[in-house]
């Protein structure tokens, strides 16, 4: 999509810090039908989770290699409606949740999800690392290894899910799993980098590549409206 820089759609962005995965998806979920209802605009949210495995729409529970390993480091599988198979959510791993109507941006179902990868190709890309798609797998990619999971969830053109990209995240439970039913192996930008990024400048320049590639006019909003306790 090339977005049209003369009729902006506003976007609020919330950063949210450390969220609770069904904490998450509950607000997801009042965000979505609020935006159907035209009560509120494009809403972007940015945040962490606690450590979490999550089960997507087309999962199978046979690529939950080691569940024996999970539930002695109390890590939760969660099934839940996003598209995809299974992944693990961490510290040091960057989720977008954008809630959009896909109508607005006049955006398919393979157009969104191109401009997800997008977004991230372009973020990774300002930081000297090439990263891409791979043909018939979702997702983006360095070499071989995945360094960004996506999986979206669609209801009248009101998006939810989306992303997640592994900045700082422990490597060690993605064995514990068959990430995406890719048999493939997840990276972080700060293994390929040999550093641990700023997490605060990594959500800035999310944000910056999200507006760019969507055409949206982005606002922050105040994380301390939502209640998460």
């Amino acid at each position: 999509m090339i977005p049209n820089p003369k009729n902006p759609l506003p976007c609020r962005v919330f950063r949210l810090g450390m969220v609770d995965y069904e904490k998450a998806l509950l607000l997801q979920n009042r965000l979505a039908e609020a935006r159907g209802k035209e009560e509120i605009p494009d809403t972007l949210l940015l945040l962490q989770h606690p450590p979490v495995v999550t089960m997507g729409k087309s999962g199978k529970t046979q690529n939950v290699l080691n569940p024996q390993a999970l539930e002695s480091r109390n890590i939760k599988v969660i099934f839940t409606d996003r598209g995809g198979d299974v992944t693990y959510h961490g510290p040091g791993q960057l989720v977008l949740y954008p809630i959009l109507n896909l109508r607005a941006h006049h955006l398919s179902v393979p157009g969104y999800v191109w401009n997800l990868e997008e977004t991230t190709i372009r973020l990774l890309a300002a930081y000297g690392l090439t990263a891409t798609r791979i043909e018939k797998l979702r997702g983006v990619w360095v070499g071989q290894e995945k360094i960004a999971a996506l999986g979206v969830h669609l209801s009248r053109w009101i998006s939810k899910h989306g992303l997640a990209l592994n900045v700082f995240t422990d490597l060690g439970p993605f064995t514990l799993i068959n990430p995406c039913g890719t048999g493939r192996r997840a990276t972080s930008m700060a293994e390929l980098l040999g550093r641990r990024p700023s997490m605060d400048e990594i959500e800035k320049e999310m944000v910056r590549s999200f507006a760019e590639v969507f055409g949206s006019q982005v606002s922050e909003g105040d994380a301390k409206s939502w209640e998460f306790d």
